[in-house]
């Protein structure tokens, strides 16, 4: 991507990013609402529409700016109102809808692979646009895995700390939860620190490996 111009790299990133955020948020109603909760629906939030979804400085600025100056990428959207009360099993429920977040992100990185491979196979026969479509591609794949390891980190309010929380006993949940006002800060400290880097970087290089192994499977 160093050969790109600033507006290449936006054009190429944009789309990913933006997807990337907004489904992974999407997923969190789809599921709440289908394990009995539907406070997501009635808010107008079961939708792909990124529009519903968008927080400019969370979806888009943050994530973006990382995107061209950093190592990682991390952002969010307006966050899709879940009440674990109207959970048909509320702790399970929980688990089942924080982690459909990274799931989905994993998923959308097997769909970017896919991309990548098809336009690489259409490099060779000439196909208009292969080379942006497999860049793009590998946007996708980068802030996707990014975006599902950075969620799974067990701190709350993130997901995997949603998760971690939904499995402890009710006594270790109602202390951990009272942490919940410090997660973000905490994050913040670990970024700034270059521990993040250190937890997150051998994490991303093998699953970049696994990926890329994947994608030259296929070709």
């Amino acid at each position: 991507m160093l050969e790109l111009s600033l507006l290449q790299k936006i054009a190429i990133g944009i789309v990913p990013i933006l997807l990337a955020v907004t489904v992974h948020e999407a997923a969190h109603g789809y599921v709440a609402n289908a394990l009995g909760d539907p406070t997501a629906k009635r808010a107008g939030r079961l939708t792909l529409n990124p529009v519903r979804h968008v927080d400019w400085l969370g979806t888009i600025v943050v994530p973006l700016v990382m995107y061209l100056f950093t190592q990682f990428v991390f952002g969010w959207a307006k966050p899709v109102p879940i009440d674990p009360s109207r959970l048909r099993e509320p702790r399970r429920g929980m688990f089942l809808v924080a982690a459909a977040g990274p799931g989905v992100n994993i998923l959308m990185a097997i769909g970017w692979a896919l991309l990548v491979v098809l336009a690489l196979k259409g490099l060779d026969g000439g196909m208009r646009f292969a080379e942006p479509l497999a860049l793009m591609g590998q946007v996708g794949i980068f802030v996707n895995l990014i975006l599902a390891v950075f969620n799974l980190l067990p701190i709350l309010p993130l997901d995997g700390g949603r998760m971690l929380a939904s499995v402890l006993p009710v006594a270790w949940e109602q202390r951990m939860s009272r942490l919940e006002p410090w997660g973000l800060p905490i994050v913040v400290v670990l970024l700034v620190s270059g521990v993040l880097s250190s937890i997150l970087l051998p994490i991303m290089g093998t699953l970049i490996s696994w990926f890329n192994a994947f994608i030259h499977a296929l070709l």
